[in-house]
């Protein structure tokens, strides 16, 4: 049971002592991903700026893997405001495949970068 890292320089880079993802046994576990640009660094303006960007970015790390959103069992979304749920939700719609993941969306005090959202998932490997 070895652990891998995923990486890719398509997704912003980890701005902390974690990494993009890791795979083992067959899953990849993906840090949360937010709104971020991946060449220039900065936080994109808006909440479904940043939902598209941040799916955008999990879609490269999964990339990274091998991987795509269809591989994906397990996301977690984190809204600085649940005000913004309907919004954030219409833009995760266009990118899950069927049948959706399972999903957890919570509302949080405060995210990196002052960001509106982060969007995490577990995907897993087919055999």
């Amino acid at each position: 049971m070895s652990r891998k890292e995923i990486a890719t320089p398509t997704a912003p880079a980890a701005i902390g002592p974690y990494s993009q993802a890791i795979e083992i046994d067959g899953f990849v576990f993906c840090s949360g991903q937010l709104g971020l640009d991946p060449v220039t660094g900065e936080l994109l303006e808006g909440v479904e700026e940043q939902a598209e960007q941040a799916l955008t970015n999990l879609e490269a790390v999964l990339g990274a893997a091998g991987l795509t959103m269809a591989d994906v069992v397990k996301t977690n979304i984190f809204l600085v405001d649940l005000a913004h749920f309907a919004q954030v939700n219409a833009i995760y719609s266009r990118h899950v495949v069927e049948p959706a993941p399972a999903r957890s969306t919570v509302q949080v005090a405060a995210l990196p970068k002052s960001a509106l959202l982060e969007i995490e998932a577990i995907a897993r490997r087919s055999s």
